[in-house]
């Protein structure tokens, strides 16, 4: 089920400008992918430039679709059953959560050039601040972390501006 992101941002005139900007989507078993989660995230990011929330870099946008892809892509190819996509933009960091119903704990391979496959949680970490497991016993959750500071590292590409 996927709610309309209309229905689920802070963007109702007199809101607090504190207030982060959120998404979720939740799919039933084998209904999930990439390209809705690539979406989602773009659907966000366009949200935040019409209510001039936060402004997220070209480089900062670019690598949170590559988390989301290969977030939702694990949760689908690893975990039977249902899973669901939160994205959170506050005014310091862009968050992507997906959960799934597999109990067991994913671990990054090292990277391997020859190999075909098993790279997308490495590049989950290479592209965020940090990225959060919590085992539940229904599932997982799986948190990646992007920061929005000035520090991080840019294309030189500027801001992004999605269509909306």
């Amino acid at each position: 089920m996927v709610i309309p992101l209309r229905n689920q941002t802070a963007d109702k005139p007199g809101r607090d400008e504190g207030t982060p900007l959120r998404y979720g989507a939740t799919w039933g078993e084998g209904a999930a992918c990439a390209a809705d989660a690539r979406r989602a995230l773009r659907a966000l990011l366009s949200r935040a430039l019409r209510t001039g929330s936060t402004a997220v870099p070209t480089a900062l946008a670019v690598d949170a679709e590559l988390a989301a892809s290969e977030l939702v892509t694990n949760a689908v190819r690893h975990a039977p059953g249902p899973c669901g996509m939160t994205l959170q933009l506050s005014s310091d960091e862009l968050t992507i959560t997906v959960w799934d119903s597999s109990t067991e704990k994913p671990a990054a391979k090292k990277a391997d050039p020859r190999r075909i496959g098993g790279h997308g949680l490495h590049l989950v970490h290479t592209v965020s601040d940090r990225v959060v497991v919590a085992l539940r016993e229904t599932g997982k959750r799986i948190t990646a972390h992007l920061p929005l500071t000035p520090n991080r590292s840019t294309t030189g590409l500027g801001e992004i501006a999605l269509p909306g």
